[in-house]
């Protein structure tokens, strides 16, 4: 059997379906967007990076300039706040003493030197008065005194070798000690307290009683005309502890400590004087004597 369909039918048919189609359409789309919305209000999307923007070498240099210029400032903040103490801390700290004590040298001079008492072996043996004159002797060392010929005072800024005998003995009420080197050997000499040396070996038996305190005497160190003809003087202080060597202290414009040349008020080595050459003035050392009264 044949059914014939109506053409009215037909098109009601047609738009029905077209209907439905659009429906399922328009279900997909709302169920799309509900899906996008909640994504973005849940924060399940990643959040998106903005692409970088490239710097200008000109730009570039700059900011790596200021870059490392602030780091260098800050680097160096930081090593000034610890380097630099505390006000209260910088007016606490002494600062250490080597020993030797060496002073700032003058020009072609190693720096004068001051030691401890302590550290001459025979210090601790010796009298009250002979500690005091020691102890007295390396002070002066300390004040960075220069050699200055013809004086006797060390508020000049200096002292020759007898204005430093001359100085350390009135401090300590030997106010009879003459001035100069040939007065002081002939003052010793009157209280038969002197002792000649002839020997040019510091070996020699002829410094056998030779103690920290005695005065030490030269001649010829420089053309004088002093009668007896002494040039020079010094203070025997002992043996020091760690080079066994004996030493002295006065002032001197060339005589040596350790072997280095010093000028001013200084320890120096007690050496004999080494041979003259062909037309220089040759030293001598004559002896050693007891300060009068210092003993007693």
């Amino acid at each position: 059997m044949q059914i014939v369909r109506h053409p009215e039918a037909t098109g009601r048919t047609s738009l029905l379906l077209i209907a439905s189609v659009l429906a399922a359409v328009f279900s997909i789309s709302f169920d799309a967007a509900a899906v996008e919305t909640k994504k973005k209000a849940t924060g399940d999307e990643p959040a998106k990076t903005a692409p970088k923007k490239k710097a200008s070498p000109k730009s570039s240099s700059k900011s790596t300039g200021e870059d490392s210029n602030a780091a260098k400032a800050g680097a160096e903040t930081k090593a000034k706040a610890k380097t630099t103490p505390p006000e209260e801390a910088r007016k606490a700290d002494i600062p250490a003493k080597d020993s030797p004590d060496e002073k700032a040298p003058r020009s072609g001079f190693a720096p004068n030197v001051s030691i401890a008492p302590e550290e001459l072996v025979e210090y601790n043996a010796q009298p009250a008065a002979v500690k005091k004159l020691i102890e007295a002797g390396l002070a002066l060392a300390r004040q960075n005194l220069a050699y200055k010929f013809g004086s006797g005072d060390p508020a000049n800024g200096g002292l020759d070798c007898s204005g430093f005998i001359y100085a350390v003995l009135r401090e300590h009420g030997f106010t009879q000690v003459p001035r100069d080197s040939s007065g002081q050997y002939t003052w010793i000499r009157r209280t038969r307290a002197f002792r000649a040396v002839v020997s040019r070996k510091a070996e020699s038996f002829e410094l056998e009683e030779l103690l920290p305190g005695d005065l030490l005497f030269w001649t010829g160190t420089y053309a004088t005309a002093n009668d007896p003809p002494i040039s020079h003087v010094m203070l025997y202080l002992g043996t020091e502890k760690s080079t066994r060597s004996k030493v002295m202290i006065g002032s001197s414009e060339g005589r040596t400590y350790r072997g280095q040349k010093r000028n001013g008020v200084s320890v120096f080595d007690f050496v004999m004087p080494r041979a003259a050459a062909e037309g220089e003035q040759k030293a001598v050392f004559v002896g050693y004597g007891r300060i009068p009264g210092l003993r007693e």
